[in-house]
């Protein structure tokens, strides 16, 4: 419930606080802990189809490269050896399982259902939640090891409020020439925009940068999978791009990703 923020004890297939406020598990094994004022839409999240896309060329490796070279980073930092790590904005999960696979603990948040719903079918062995990370993060004061956000929204405070003292952040935005070659055809111009500079202005004041790199590839496309790509990153929905989006046909597109790794101040 909000304002509440008790900690939650399961009982079978329920989770209870001490004010008795209750979750269900849901059959597929996931808790929703989304409140009606909690979202703007009886849809919040992404859609089925975009997530749905997104698992299509990530089972092509489409995006496999972001997630092995996440994997690979958080291997070098200094955490425990069974680390707590959380994932705001998990969507299907397959990140938070590679960066678990050996050891810890993985715990998936997401505002969608359909993403959340994809996660616990397929790895059943992690927690996911259904909730608004944008509010508030449903975790204990510094009870986290590593909170990531990858391509996904973020939250400083409430990272801040989670994370243990030893704690990190790893945060992964699209760097400037991300998709730049779909983007200048879908689009009708070439604009290369730096993200990485908004994410130190907000997590300046609470978090100080210890390490940052680019992750690049170059991948050839034919149509099937660009408008996949469209339909898991949301470029090219608009009418206006209609005419340029139905032209489309094969091109070689850039894959790139900038990794970003904070600490607590």
């Amino acid at each position: 419930m909000r304002g509440c923020a008790l900690p939650l004890l399961r009982r079978d297939r329920t989770f209870v606080c001490a004010a008795g406020h209750s979750y269900d598990v849901a059959r597929s094994g996931y808790l929703n802990l989304l409140q009606p004022q909690d979202r703007k839409s009886t849809k919040a999240g992404d859609t089925r189809a975009a997530i749905e896309a997104r698992a299509s060329l990530l089972a092509a490796g489409v995006g496999r490269t972001l997630i092995d070279a996440v994997a690979s980073r958080a291997a070098f930092l200094d955490l425990p050896e069974a680390p707590v790590v959380v994932d705001l904005g998990c969507g299907s999960g397959d990140a938070l399982a590679a960066l678990t696979s050996r050891a810890g603990v993985g715990i998936g948040i997401d505002l969608s259902v359909a993403a959340i719903e994809r996660a616990a079918r397929h790895f059943p062995d992690r927690t996911w939640v259904v909730a608004n990370a944008d509010r508030r993060v449903p975790l204990l004061d510094r009870s986290i090891d590593l909170v990531m956000s990858l391509h996904a929204r973020r939250n400083p405070i409430e990272t801040a409020r989670v994370l243990a003292p030893t704690g990190l952040l790893l945060i992964a935005v699209p760097a400037s020439d991300d998709l730049i070659e779909l983007r200048e055809v879908v689009q009708g111009q070439r604009v290369e925009r730096d993200r990485s500079d908004v994410v130190l202005a907000e997590h300046d004041a609470l978090f100080e940068l210890v390490d940052r790199s680019v992750v690049r590839e170059a991948r050839d496309f034919d149509r099937d999978a660009l408008l996949k790509l469209l339909r898991g990153t949301y470029r090219g929905v608009r009418h206006g791009a209609a005419e340029r989006v139905a032209a489309l046909t094969r091109m070689t597109v850039t894959l790139a990703s900038e990794i970003l790794v904070f600490r607590l101040r």
